[in-house]
């Protein structure tokens, strides 16, 4: 396998990973979580999402989040935001750095966004464009570019449509995800040979859902493609609502052990990852899906303080 010799690892844990907790985070809880992740030499924590609380009650408090996270020199701390209203409140809480979510699947665009994949598109123009325009950097996400929950197999010239669509909008960068964490090995490097004649693949990332215990190899295999950007959560935090019972996202610590070890420099000092992920599993109660943190944390008692 000929993998990059260094790629960026994008810590979504605090926003796609807690908003599927079913209990409330504490804001507190929240604001250390982040701090914590910043110290470990990750350089892209996505912090919450501006999207409406009765949509996501879990981050009805995204703008106490970032005001109380102690901001580290290097660290950029994006956000999600659904429409102009959701941009609004994420320049006045001071975000620096959003992203805009769209789907591949027409089905799934209608249920989760309630509008079909191009009125989702006009939605996130204006966005795209105030945020650009202001010099806040704009990324991208596609869900369900290896399958969905309501229409089955997604066409990968429907994944290539949403995908140009973003870059010509604005995005700098677009994240293709596995939502439901269906994917293979062999689907997602078909998928980016036939995406990389449409669009730069050193501006694609992945984020590549754990859910049949594909996530690291599918990474991994993105990464032997060209890719050089994945997004993952510490302790494997986060579920996967559209495959009840399921794991949700890859672990960041999985996927650092592993780079490490084929000599693939990541920046992250996993030390320190695996340090806030026994904090993490001691506060919310209960162990972490990771493996690598399982493995180390029996070995040793975990670690409460920061």
């Amino acid at each position: 396998m000929q993998l990059p010799s260094r790629v960026t690892i994008v810590e979504v844990g605090p926003r796609d990973g807690l908003q599927n907790e079913p209990e409330t985070i504490p804001t507190a809880l929240k604001i250390g979580l982040i701090d914590r992740l910043s110290r470990t030499g990750l350089t892209m924590i996505e912090a919450t999402s501006f999207v409406s609380p009765r949509w996501v009650p879990q981050l009805a408090d995204a703008a106490d989040v970032l005001a109380g996270i102690t901001r580290a020199p290097g660290v950029r701390y994006p956000v999600l935001v659904p429409n102009e209203r959701g941009l609004d409140r994420a320049l006045a809480a001071g975000a620096r750095d959003i992203a805009v979510f769209g789907s591949a699947s027409e089905a799934f665009s209608q249920r989760n966004l309630g509008c079909s994949i191009e009125d989702s598109l006009e939605m996130f123009a204006p966005v795209v464009r105030r945020a650009t325009t202001e010099g806040i950097d704009v990324r991208g996400y596609v869900s369900m570019v290896c399958g969905c929950p309501d229409q089955g197999d997604v066409p990968v010239a429907d994944v290539l449509r949403i995908t140009v669509a973003l870059f010509e909008l604005g995005c700098r960068e677009v994240s293709l995800g596995d939502t439901i964490g269906v994917g293979t090995v062999g689907q997602v490097q078909d998928l980016l040979e036939q995406l990389a004649p449409h669009v730069l693949v050193d501006r694609l990332a992945v984020h590549l859902h754990d859910t049949y215990g594909q996530g690291l190899v599918n990474t991994l295999a993105a990464f032997e493609a060209g890719v050089t950007v994945a997004d993952t959560s510490a302790g494997g935090l986060g579920g996967c609502p559209f495959a009840p019972g399921a794991t949700g996202n890859l672990a960041t610590e999985d996927l650092v052990y592993a780079l490490e070890g084929s000599g693939v420099a990541t920046g992250v000092d996993l030390e320190d990852l695996l340090a806030t992920t026994a904090w993490l599993s001691d506060e919310l109660g209960r162990p972490p899906s990771s493996r690598v943190a399982r493995a180390v944390l029996a070995r040793r008692p975990p670690e409460r303080d920061a």
